[in-house]
């Protein structure tokens, strides 16, 4: 099979039933060829800058049946930018991808427009060079909205949602140290060195497959962003207690909180979605850990019902709750830079809505004393710190705790912000509440 219409088909599934880019869906189009996922990535990542240079040499947008003939483009130029491959090599296996297709009529503008972009690179990015969605590769929305949010910082975090995610592990401490462990790897030829955002936590220098981490199958480790490793710390869980993760898929929250305290009297986690909650299970049963699963909406207890023999659960209070919050995941764009296509300016406010329902409803469950962790991996205030500014004033029962990261995180008026900009997180925001009475 041609990988680049392979690619193709995959980028257009994306684009047009607006999916995400997932293993699934290259599991289900049977991908073996690793420059399938290169080229499926790397277009979504340029989409903006790759599409700005299409538009110079279309003269109007192909229609819709032809969006693999536009795909076919994006990923000839993407090639022509990115990779080592010869041009002459690039331009022949795309017109030929045209032909494959049947759509022979498309051949001879495919080979025009790389030719011309070949020989123009120059005279084009001066033309674009005012050209914002160009130059930074994102949609111009989101790029205004980080300018006003973030005016010091926004340029380094669009350029690190551009570069090619690091590669995160968190260490099993009930099992082994974050020393012992990185001898393992550096035993089995992987370079990696300890963060210090975490005392769990390891970068690879190169990303890997799992299959080939030492002790990966036995729980031993597990993949996590280093950011996302803060949550179970600072939840403060004690033993003999009762937490709820909600909104728990894919379970690495879950499986770091049981790790975290081993002697939890229950944990139940919580998500909207039975496959993503099979995805919870999966990571229980490698770390040989153990949680009660409940699929049901957060802002709807009473629908709430267990997922092994779909009886409704009781309502019950606990003692800490952590709220990883459905969000805009313009934090983790470099790990998923099918956002920048998928998300919509208007999706930010029905992000809040959700976001302010399910703290509301949330709080009624948790018990006087009780902490919720706000966590969300957007980086856009009103998902953020202008959300916890509503909920405190409207509920006295509420008391911010203060977070002392240690970490060069963004000062907010409420919460932390860590930013994507220096290559050892994703953008995550905390926000620690007690209720008082």
């Amino acid at each position: 099979m041609d990988s680049r219409l392979v690619a193709c088909r995959i980028l257009t599934e994306v684009t047009h039933k607006r999916c995400s880019l997932t293993p699934e869906i290259f599991h289900r189009h049977e991908v073996t060829e690793p420059l399938v996922q290169e080229l499926c990535y790397g277009v979504l990542r340029w989409y903006f800058r790759l599409e700005a240079i299409a538009n110079i040499f279309l003269k109007k947008r192909l229609s819709e049946k032809d969006q693999d003939i536009h795909f076919l483009i994006l990923l000839g130029l993407y090639q022509l930018d990115h990779l080592s491959i010869p041009p002459h090599a690039v331009i022949n296996e795309t017109v030929q991808a045209s032909r494959k297709i049947t759509k022979h009529w498309a051949c001879s503008l495919i080979n025009a427009i790389l030719r011309r972009y070949q020989r123009e690179k120059e005279t084009i990015a001066k033309n674009l060079a005012h050209n914002l969605e160009f130059l930074y590769a994102h949609p111009a929305w989101f790029i205004h909205q980080l300018q006003a949010a973030w005016p010091q910082q926004w340029q380094s975090i669009l350029a690190t949602h551009n570069q090619r995610p690091t590669m995160c592990l968190r260490v099993n401490l009930q099992e082994t140290s974050r020393d012992l462990y990185l001898e393992r790897l550096a035993e089995n030829n992987i370079e990696a060195l300890g963060s210090e955002i975490s005392p769990s936590a390891i970068i690879l220098e190169q990303p890997c497959n799992v299959k080939k981490l030492p002790g990966f199958k036995e729980g031993l480790v597990s993949v996590q962003d280093c950011g996302a490793q803060l949550a179970a710390s600072l939840l403060e869980v004690q033993a003999n207690q009762v937490i709820l993760d909600a909104c728990a898929a894919p379970g690495g929250k879950t499986v770091h909180l049981l790790e975290y305290q081993p002697q939890l009297k229950e944990l139940v986690a919580l998500d909207l979605n039975a496959e993503r909650l099979g995805k919870v299970q999966q990571n229980l049963q490698r770390a040989n850990q153990q949680a009660t699963l409940i699929i049901g909406d957060g802002t709807q207890p009473k629908s709430w019902k267990r997922i092994t023999n779909n009886e409704p659960f009781p309502s019950r209070h606990y003692d800490r709750i952590l709220l990883d919050a459905p969000c805009s995941g313009t934090g983790v764009i470099n790990h998923h830079p099918d956002i920048k296509l998928l998300r919509r300016s208007s999706d930010i406010q029905k992000f809040a809505k959700q976001q302010r329902d399910l703290l509301n409803t949330l709080w009624t469950m948790l018990k006087p004393g009780g902490i919720l962790l706000y966590v969300t991996c957007s980086i856009l205030p009103e998902e953020n710190s202008q959300q916890i500014e509503a909920f405190l004033q409207q509920h006295s029962d509420a008391k911010e705790i203060p977070l002392n990261l240690q970490l060069p995180e963004v000062e907010t008026r409420h919460g932390k912000q860590l930013l994507p900009t220096l290559h050892q997180y994703d953008g995550f925001y905390y926000a620690k509440l007690l209720k008082t009475s």
